[in-house]
């Protein structure tokens, strides 16, 4: 055992287990529940869930009936807050705020039966003076579209339904084989540990204390932190544990949805604006202990007992060195150690060393080319299952940029040293993330190399097919062509954000879902529209990697900044100055930009150099492909691509690329109206440029 079995993923070994999966609204129990009605929790998904519910009674301009069936304190203060909201978005939008309806649904015969009467009756009059029904003592038997279905009180109509009952465990427990209380929830002992399970720890609304029942509350959830985390370091140390317990009585503050707010605590009740302003100071700080983290402190890296100052200065940074593509060789670097290399020369090879594509090309005899290339990097995510579908992606990326399909792969692997059991279980959870995404894409994983190292660390040697005349050259650019970009940029400031603990855990979610979503359908997309050229970005960033595009084909190219597209919290992150370590290296690379000065004023330039791991595919089709083309990517699952420049002929300017501030040089390129004629005599090609 000792392994938690997941739905779309292989079982994850634990030696220490602990369960923190709070509870759900009982919808499973009533008849069209789980399809008509919007559940309160999980509560990370709900802010969307009631922005579509605004956005339904804004299109029934106002009109609408909107019910919530659960009547303790939650579900009070959910309806108010949901009525203040929607009577304030109905009349700023222009409409008769008096089409909408509220009403509150209860099984039992009164609201908020756990608190004071007087308390029940302040909430009451509330409720009256809003404007609000209240149905108590009528379970719901049924939810059907428009109505609810009330025992002894019959249909009641219902546009919008809103459900906060009683709170449900996850119906998975019953499956886990672990001790559980009648209802569901997992036993537990003073201690926090599951009964009978010395190795398996559970806090917040998931459990149930057999001495006591505890109100499914946040207030108890959150007290019980900090008792759950040290028995979990004393456990793991060997220490005795200690008893968490429980306060006799809460306090609870309940906003009315407007600056006010009630409480009570002991029998005693409270109310006003005050208790509001109270309530909103104690919000607010305990999401600032989530939200401003303190700085992560870094320890010194040893220093060599000869270096010079420069030396130090670049030593002083190597703590915090960023994985994934953030860890590669700069580009400049990288260029001058190359420079005086001459490798073997093989007539069989047609795009070798000397190119800056993204694979080689090789001749093998029959209709269609080898392709070959290599990418290997640090981890940046602690889960290897994880790390194994981005580095099979990312190194996947180089062959459809080519135009070509993956064929065979090849692993280089590095895991720390450990027990065998610990190393095979995060090799074999490394190499099983990958092998789904090389599956999928029809490349057939065929062997590798391991070895035990520092870090965990993951790459692939990939070959691929393509057709002669179908190979993809970053030379290929068209004056004329429109420049897309598939995925938004921003996972090097995110990911060094998150090394500092100062990145939102929904920014990351999301960039990890953009780095592990296949570039293949684009290429498939790119080829239908008559795609000239294209790249992969990665470490090298969006810059780096059109300046060898824009070399290659001896073209101008011109991006619209703001069309760039962005993963959430990029801006935030680096507004707050945090950038990957190899940021600087491609900020180098800023000498291809015209009009330098102007362009590094704006808020998003930075980000235009942030290395990505596993971006997406920057390409060139025809201007006049590029609005169709760009509404397949998205139909077809790349919600951000975009659009966010044109390539025009090569100019006497020195640098290659500049930057449309306004927007407005790219509408006259779709409108047809930019063009850019060069001049008889260049002053200087790109290739001329000191990067």
């Amino acid at each position: 055992g000792r392994r938690v079995i997941c739905r779309s993923r292989p079982p994850v070994p634990y030696d220490l287990l602990s369960l923190n999966i709070g509870s759900t609204p009982n919808t499973a129990g009533v008849p069209g529940a789980s399809e008509h009605a919007i559940p309160v929790k999980p509560i990370d998904g709900f802010l969307r869930r009631f922005e579509a519910l605004q956005t339904r009674v804004l299109a029934r301009k106002g009109r609408a009936a909107v019910a919530l069936v659960g009547a303790g304190a939650g579900g009070v203060e959910l309806l108010l807050a949901a009525e203040h909201r929607l009577r304030h978005a109905v009349r700023h939008a222009g409409f008769d705020a008096s089409g909408l309806s509220f009403v509150l649904v209860s099984d039992v015969p009164n609201i908020l039966p756990s608190f004071p009467a007087a308390f029940r009756a302040r909430f009451h009059s509330i409720l009256a003076a809003r404007g609000i029904a209240v149905v108590t003592g009528a379970p719901v038997t049924a939810v059907e579209t428009g109505r609810l279905m009330l025992a002894g009180y019959g249909p009641l109509a219902a546009d919008e339904i809103l459900w906060t009952t009683q709170a449900a465990p996850a119906r998975w427990l019953a499956k886990a084989g672990l001790p559980l209380d009648p209802r569901g929830f997992l036993k537990v002992d003073s201690m926090l540990r599951v009964i009978g399970q010395d190795d398996v720890f559970a806090a917040g609304d998931t459990i149930a204390f057999s001495d006591r029942e505890l109100p499914k509350s946040g207030v108890y959830a959150v007290r019980a932190g900090p008792a759950l985390a040290d028995n979990i370091r004393r456990t793991l140390t060997g220490r005795s544990l200690r008893r968490f317990k429980p306060q006799r009585e809460a306090l609870y503050l309940v906003s009315t949805g407007e600056r006010h707010a009630v409480g009570t605590r002991n029998g005693v009740v409270v109310e006003g604006a005050w208790v509001w302003r109270w309530k909103d100071w104690i919000d607010r700080r305990f999401m600032r202990k989530y939200n401003d983290l303190p700085e992560m402190k870094v320890a010194p890296a040893a220093l060599p007992p000869l270096a010079d100052r420069e030396a130090l200065k670049e030593i002083s940074a190597i703590a915090m060195r960023c994985g994934g593509c953030g860890a590669k060789v700069g580009a400049t670097v990288l260029t001058r150690a190359l420079a005086g290399l001459i490798p073997a020369a093989r007539a069989d090879v047609v795009v070798g060393l000397d190119a800056p594509d993204d694979a080689a090309l090789v001749d093998v005899g029959g209709e269609k080319l080898s392709l070959q290339t290599v990418d290997y990097f640090r981890a940046i995510v602690d889960d290897p299952y994880t790390l194994g579908k981005i580095a099979a992606n990312h190194a996947l990326g180089d062959v459809y940029a080519m135009g070509g399909e993956p064929q065979t792969a090849l692993a280089i692997a590095t895991v720390p040293y450990g027990l065998e059991s610990k190393v095979e279980a995060d090799l074999s959870a490394m190499i099983t993330g990958a092998n789904e995404v090389l599956r999928e894409a029809r490349c057939a994983l065929v062997g590798g190399h391991s070895s035990e190292g520092a870090e965990l660390a993951l790459g692939f040697a990939v070959n691929g097919l393509v057709p002669a005349a179908a190979a993809l050259r970053k030379d290929g650019l068209t004056p004329g062509d429109g420049l897309i970009l598939t995925k938004p940029l921003g996972t090097g400031t995110l990911l060094a954000a998150d090394m500092r603990g100062r990145a939102k855990a929904r920014w990351v979610m999301a960039a990890i879902a953009h780095m592990i979503q296949s570039n293949g359908k684009a290429a498939e997309i790119f080829r239908r529209y008559g795609v000239h050229a294209a790249t992969d970005v990665t470490g090298f960033g969006l810059i780096g990697h059109l300046i060898e595009m824009v070399r290659a084909s001896n073209v101008d190219a011109t991006l619209d900044i703001d069309r760039v597209p962005l993963l959430d919290g990029a801006r935030e992150t680096v507004a707050l100055g945090i950038f990957s370590s190899l940021q600087p290296q491609n900020v180098r690379l800023r000498r291809a930009i015209r009009d330098l000065a102007a362009a590094g004023q704006h808020p998003l330039y930075p980000l235009l150099f942030d290395p990505q791991t596993s971006g997406g595919l920057l390409a060139a089709v025809p201007l006049a492909e590029a609005e169709r083309c760009v509404a397949a990517l998205r139909a077809a699952g790349y919600a951000g691509a975009d659009l966010i420049g044109f390539v025009t002929e090569r100019s006497a300017a020195l640098e290659p690329i500049s930057l449309d501030l306004t927007g407005q040089r790219l509408a006259e390129a779709l409108a047809g109206l930019y063009t850019t004629r060069a001049r008889p005599h260049a002053l200087q090609q790109v290739a001329d440029i000191t990067l």
